[in-house]
């Protein structure tokens, strides 16, 4: 696999590179890394969904997988530390052997290139449990951190049971239970023991690590200072969130199948993920040491207590400062298909619905209006027909339409916007979104700003897709009856939103748009 560098860091401290810096932790461990003067490379799968964050001109972005030895051994060239932030969170049935075969292809290109050190985060597993009886996830991570350890680079494995930050899923999974269900039925877990870390206090332990003596080569546990069940949890959210006392009833029924469906059903977290966080609460997940502090010493008020890291997760999310969010990541299984404007595709069948509007404002009016759609100000066209399409997605196990948004007011390469990826944005000019909806094919959506030759503002607005067989030609069919109605209403009602000044997400829509929603 080709390897394609973008830009270059000018730090002078020990060069890092960094895995998973499309998810929630490494693309908030990348600026900290910059901070404490150390050069960082990147490896994506995509560098593209890293081109917009704030620090990427002051990294190097190479392509590649951690499953493919060639990319892993360019990326790996003159590297002191690396980082393994990366695993099958909602992965297929296989992703025991693909997690155990993407370790073993790291570890053995970091000793042939004479890394210095690996630092992986994975989980706290209980004490005293058999390995075969923890669920698959928990396994494969702990199965991860022993090949780690077994290679003959110096190995940090950081071992983190509930990670509570702004856009975690594990924040949000505790969010979104609590403030929807003021009483809730719940399972058995709920009184199970765990022990929570605040995400700032990974991030020092992970930077840390680069740091340390090379004859450290082990495993470290690490949490915050309180043990909390998860029902303890709940309550303590109502009360820094000011919500009234949860009433919550434990009933022994709720697999953690059954769990995850109806965290899936109450959260904007799915199914397939929620499983393996419900998964890891059956057993009691304790720190049996602090060794860390020997090599990270604790400061004044840190490790963060429960409630002070709630209190700056909510105070990042009401202030829509939520750097990286669970859904940062792509969902296993999506689609990553570019735009099909390739030759290659020109024997294919893409199906399209294309729209044209002249819009009586500026054309900055109008992309301000494109760049806050989804979230909570919704797709501006028949709200019902989009919520059901959300709620089916998530009875087949996609992410549906709860995800929304990272940011209220902006968009960057690689967001996730409710059911749908940012593959494309040129600011002032045009979105591109990429369907991760679960469709017999594959789908993208385009919104674009134009002026025609008499100078007027145009919205554009193209539905493209690529059926996957003789299923998705029919899919196309029995849904295209409807196109008038959803796509057809959104580019009015988006011209019509530009046109009456609405600002964006959480705005209150004109009575004419109103009426248009309606119409």
């Amino acid at each position: 696999m080709t390897v394609d560098g973008q830009g270059q860091g000018s730090g002078t401290g020990l060069h890092c590179l960094v895995t998973g810096a499309s998810g929630y932790v490494g693309g908030r461990l990348v600026p900290d890394l910059l901070e404490a003067g150390h050069r960082v490379r990147c490896l994506a799968r995509s560098p593209d969904k890293l081109r917009d964050h704030p620090w990427a001109p002051d990294v190097e972005t190479v392509r590649g997988d951690v499953t493919d030895a060639a990319s892993v051994a360019a990326a790996m060239r003159d590297v002191d530390v690396a980082y393994y932030l990366v695993h099958a969170l909602a992965g297929g049935g296989d992703f025991e052997d693909t997690d155990r075969r993407a370790a073993r292809t790291f570890a053995g290109q970091a000793h042939a290139a004479g890394v210095r050190r690996i630092v992986y985060l994975g989980g706290l597993t209980p004490y005293g449990v058999p390995e075969e009886t923890l669920s698959p996830h928990l396994r494969s991570r702990a199965e991860v951190g022993r090949i780690f350890l077994d290679s003959p680079v110096p190995a940090t494995v950081l071992r983190a049971a509930v990670v509570i930050g702004s856009g975690s899923a594990s924040f949000e999974m505790l969010r979104y239970l609590t403030e929807r269900l003021p009483v809730m039925v719940t399972p058995s877990w709920v009184h199970t023991r765990t022990q929570p870390i605040a995400v700032r206090d990974v991030l020092r332990y992970l930077v840390a690590s680069a740091t340390m003596p090379a004859d450290v080569d082990r495993a470290f546990d690490i949490g915050g200072p309180d043990v909390l069940t998860y029902r303890d949890m709940m309550r303590r959210y109502a009360e820094v969130a000011g919500l009234r006392r949860r009433v919550i009833v434990p009933v022994p029924v709720l697999t953690p199948g059954l769990s995850s469906h109806w965290v899936g059903l109450v959260t904007p977290v799915p199914a397939s993920i929620a499983r393996p966080l419900t998964e890891s609460l059956r057993h009691e997940v304790v720190c049996r040491e602090h060794d860390i502090a020997r090599y990270v010493p604790d400061e004044p008020g840190r490790p963060l207590p429960f409630d002070e890291a709630l209190r700056l997760a909510l105070a990042r999310v009401r202030e829509a400062q939520v750097a990286t969010r669970w859904s940062s990541a792509s969902v296993p299984g999506a689609p990553s298909d570019p735009l099909p404007t390739d030759p290659r595709w020109a024997g294919g069948s893409l199906y399209r619905d294309e729209r044209d509007q002249v819009v009586p404002a500026s054309p900055q009016a109008l992309w301000k209006v494109i760049e806050g759609i989804g979230g909570e100000h919704g797709w501006y066209s028949f709200p019902l027909a989009w919520a059901v399409r959300g709620r089916l997605d998530r009875i087949v196990g996609g992410v549906g339409l709860r995800r929304g948004r990272r940011d209220p007011h902006r968009l960057r390469a690689g967001d996730s916007l409710d059911f749908w990826r940012v593959e494309e944005i040129e600011p002032g000019r045009l979105l591109r979104l990429r369907a991760e909806m679960r469709l017999p094919g594959l789908a993208w959506l385009e919104l674009r700003v134009d002026t025609d030759d008499a100078g007027r503002t145009r919205y554009r607005q193209r539905a493209l897709f690529h059926p996957r067989g003789l299923l998705g030609h029919a899919y196309w069919w029995a849904v295209s009856p409807f196109h008038a109605l959803v796509f057809g209403g959104m580019a009015r009602n988006i011209a019509l939103a530009a046109a009456e000044g609405v600002e964006g997400p959480g705005s209150r829509r004109p009575r004419r748009l109103r009426e248009g929603v309606r119409r």
